[in-house]
């Protein structure tokens, strides 16, 4: 179920939005087969690989259901131009007025729209303010989510035992010091960088286009999978440093009651 979810993920701009050229779908179509065989072998082997946290739900699940959401409502959007409906009617006008509230200077919605090459036209600048808007709050409820379900479920000790070898694959205990100083510090770069990310990301690709020509493409598969990852990339990055924090918490208290049970037994 999880490789076949991933394999809609990938196909679904190619599904909704106007027949492209049959290599670009062949592309989408190769692309969802190697993603949805890489999560069917990632969640059916016993051993870690790359996925962090596949181990402690629902961290994964919620970032999908972000790219997902991201996506699917992106996808929308841009097919709205071509394809009205009353469902992408009300999702266009939804993604036009928190585009219209957050595009305000230095923000990270216009920072986005700054993405675009200067001959860009009214229409596509309105549709990116639209999805750059969306996009970013969807990461912003996504974080809170995950904040929630740390702070009110107690995440990740009520899906279990957690287990840093499965979750934190990448990660190795044994080595570079304390492994609560390790795991705090790498949570708070995670954190800034993620902050950092929507922000630092734009002015990039400006940079890159003024010394080099233009560099994003006015190709709406290729916007929405932009978009996409721009709101995305920084939600995840923000998810995993709260999460390392939060093992860390949990690793010094277990530390701090054995302490205490080991002062107690020499009493």
């Amino acid at each position: 179920m999880r490789a076949l979810l991933v394999a809609v993920l990938v196909a679904t701009p190619a599904l909704l939005l106007p027949p492209q050229a049959s290599t670009t779908t062949e592309v989408v179509l190769l692309i969802a087969i190697l993603a949805s065989t890489l999560t069917f072998i990632e969640y059916t082997t016993h051993y870690p690989s790359l996925v962090e946290f596949r181990d402690a739900p629902p961290i994964n699940r919620l970032r999908f259901a972000s790219l997902f959401s991201t996506v699917f409502f992106l996808t929308v959007i841009f097919n709205h131009a071509v394809a009205p409906t009353s469902l992408s009617a009300i999702i266009d006008r939804l993604g036009e007025l928190i585009g219209n509230t957050l595009d305000f200077p230095y923000s990270p919605v216009h920072l986005a729209i700054l993405m675009l090459p200067p001959d860009a036209s009214v229409g596509l600048v309105g549709m990116v303010r639209a999805a750059a808007g969306l996009a970013y709050v969807i990461s912003l409820l996504t974080i809170g989510l995950f904040v929630l379900t740390v702070r009110l479920a107690g995440w990740p000790t009520n899906a279990g035992v957690f287990n840093v070898w499965i979750n934190l694959p990448l990660f190795d205990p044994t080595t570079g010091g304390d492994v609560i100083l390790r795991l705090q510090r790498d949570g708070r770069i995670n954190i800034v960088a993620g902050v950092l990310m929507p922000f630092l990301i734009p002015g990039l690709v400006t940079l890159v286009s003024v010394i080099f020509g233009p560099v994003l493409s006015t190709s709406p598969n290729m916007l929405i999978w932009i978009m996409s990852g721009w709101a995305f990339l920084p939600a995840s990055m923000t998810i995993r440093g709260i999460a390392m924090l939060r093992v860390a918490e949990l690793i010094e208290d277990k530390r701090r009651r054995a302490y205490a049970a080991q002062e107690i037994q020499a009493a």
